[in-house]
């Protein structure tokens, strides 16, 4: 099988390349200007295609579904919330602007008879909004809170349609919160962990967070990636699947066992200038259909994930 990945010199990027390697499927990485992603190892990247991609210019995106494959897994985006809230249109016209880009060349390629891919459209459990104590399944009714989340649920809007009117075949994954080794300390779990390696390293007694009491659902990378590459080999067009555990964890529960494991204790102070303004207090998505429709089910268990986190934060 021949995958397109977009976004693939990101984060779940590397890690959904290997995933896809090791099943044995051709990849296709489009990166931005400067090639592959370092952190891959040298023995993958030289088994992947390259292509240099810009979400934002018509003429890349066309470029790119000249490529054709049998599927494409879209990750290029705007990640990160504070980026998005940072510049709410930028957000806007990366996650939906660019996703319309995107599924409107892959389109237009399948009715000229060039390729017929399953796209794949990597979205967030955000879209929801707040779950208020329930598992969120996906025929809930998106209520976004986020600059975020709403230009997510813009980019699945967008697909869709394209797939209504030029028959392009689409699938979403609302994706709930992961983590793992090589995330970006921008993200609440890898910023603990930084925080807390560090003062271990200097004697600290205290650390200062964010608001600790919202609850998540919490993958690896890893069991993420696999879930992709079995949704783009089993998954269903024209449906929606939640890529979660069904299980929440109180962050605050996460920060005491990455002390236990770092085998430090710490006193924790709330810093309200690391506070979200309407934050999310439960994010919880009900994984049934993706465990019923391709077979999956979480492997990596979270005590692994939380302690190769910690180890990635040492110098």
């Amino acid at each position: 099988m021949k995958v397109v990945v977009t976004g693939a010199d990101g984060f779940v990027g590397g890690w959904l390349i290997r995933e896809l390697l090791a099943a044995g499927h051709h990849v296709v990485g489009a990166v931005r200007i400067g090639g592959p992603p370092s952190t891959l190892p040298e023995p993958e990247r030289l088994r992947v295609q390259w292509v240099e991609f810009d979400l934002l210019a018509s003429e890349s995106v066309a470029g790119l579904a000249t490529h054709g494959g049998d599927a494409v897994i879209h990750l290029a985006a705007v990640a990160s919330g504070s980026e998005a809230r940072y510049d709410p249109g930028y957000a806007w016209t990366v996650n939906a602007s660019g996703t319309a880009r995107l599924c409107e060349a892959y389109g237009r390629a399948r009715q000229e008879g060039h390729s017929d891919p399953l796209v794949l459209i990597v979205s967030t459990g955000e879209v929801y909004g707040d779950g208020r104590g329930r598992l969120l399944h996906e025929d809930m009714a998106p209520a976004p809170r986020s600059p975020y989340a709403a230009s997510k649920w813009g980019a699945e809007i967008a697909a869709f349609e394209v797939a209504g009117r030029l028959g392009l075949r689409v699938m979403v994954a609302r994706a709930f919160p992961h983590t793992g080794p090589g995330q970006s300390d921008k993200y609440v779990l890898p910023a603990i962990a930084q925080r807390l390696r560090t003062a271990k390293r200097i004697g600290a007694p205290v650390i200062k967070t964010g608001n600790l009491e919202p609850v998540r659902d919490l993958l690896d990378v890893r069991d993420v990636a696999r879930a992709y590459r079995l949704l783009v080999e089993r998954g269903h067009p024209s449906t929606i699947y939640n890529v979660c555990s069904g299980r929440g964890h109180v962050l605050s529960d996460l920060v005491d066992r990455m002390t236990d494991l770092l085998g430090y204790r710490i006193i924790v102070e709330l810093d309200r200038a690391l506070m979200r303004a309407n934050d999310i207090a439960h994010l919880v998505g009900d994984p049934t259909r993706l465990a019923k429709g391709v077979g999956f089910a979480p492997t990596i268990p979270l005590e692994q994930t939380l302690r190769e986190l910690l180890d990635a934060q040492a110098d």
